[in-house]
């Protein structure tokens, strides 16, 4: 197999530019580039994008997924199985709700009758499988430090927390110029919040936050829930913060 980075973007449901941003940090170099600069990605390149999507859906952060895909007890064929599962679950959860939608509205379309996977199921079963993570490659310091902070938290706390990232993000969302100077001050309220509940926030991991805000699809859905375009303002703010 020989792909194009837009047909590899495509076949993995991913944006190009995330491609590009991972080839440009290390963690998924193409298998080929051409003299005119065109990226292609063959069967081994598709198999660790895979495995990189995989643990992204355990939020593993991408520094640590290149420890992982470089550990020499990597199990390349075990981290798709267990991604194969997830999206399993989740493809059988997806029917489940639209045979309540059609339902509802008086639809008749039939769909597989067997005992579906809950929320719950699949919750748990990402939980299983972060914890594993962590317990075989969870030894940098932020994810140390982040693990040893969330533990001694109450669930009254951890709503707190929640709370205040959602009203940073929803300032974010109404910013007019990333970077005036009250967008700055919300970057360096936001490089407070995780240092103080999270793990030490330097300037370098800020940075690769905000590239990773517009790089990562998931990230930048998320963060467009707060407004149209929350992301790439977070994105831009960071960027210019870092920079000063």
């Amino acid at each position: 197999m020989r792909l194009t980075v837009s047909e590899a973007a495509k076949r993995a449901g991913v944006s190009v530019r995330t491609l590009h941003y991972y080839d440009e940090i290390g963690l998924l170099k193409p298998s080929e580039t051409s003299q005119a600069g065109y990226r292609f990605y063959d069967d081994m390149a598709m198999a660790a994008l895979q495995q990189i999507l995989f643990y992204r859906e355990l939020d593993v952060p991408l520094e640590q997924i290149g420890r992982i895909l470089n550990a020499p007890d990597n199990d390349r064929t075990e981290a798709l199985q267990k991604h194969r599962t997830l999206l399993l679950m989740k493809r059988r959860r997806l029917d489940d709700m639209l045979r309540l939608v059609d339902e509802t509205i008086g639809g008749m379309t039939m769909y597989d009758e067997r005992p579906k996977p809950t929320q719950a199921d699949w919750e748990a079963v990402k939980e299983q499988y972060a914890r594993e993570a962590a317990e075989r490659w969870g030894n940098t310091e932020a994810f140390l430090e982040s693990r040893e902070k969330h533990a001694k938290y109450t669930p009254e706390q951890e709503a707190q927390i929640n709370a205040e990232m959602e009203e940073i993000f929803q300032a974010f969302g109404a910013c007019d110029d990333p970077e005036g100077e009250s967008a700055q001050a919300l970057v360096k309220r936001w490089q407070g919040h995780i240092t103080q509940y999270h793990y030490n926030c330097t300037d370098g991991i800020l940075a690769c936050l905000g590239e990773m805000y517009v790089n990562d699809p998931r990230f930048r859905e998320n963060l467009d829930k707060y407004g149209p375009g929350t992301a790439e303002k977070m994105s831009r703010a960071i960027a210019a913060y870092c920079k000063k």
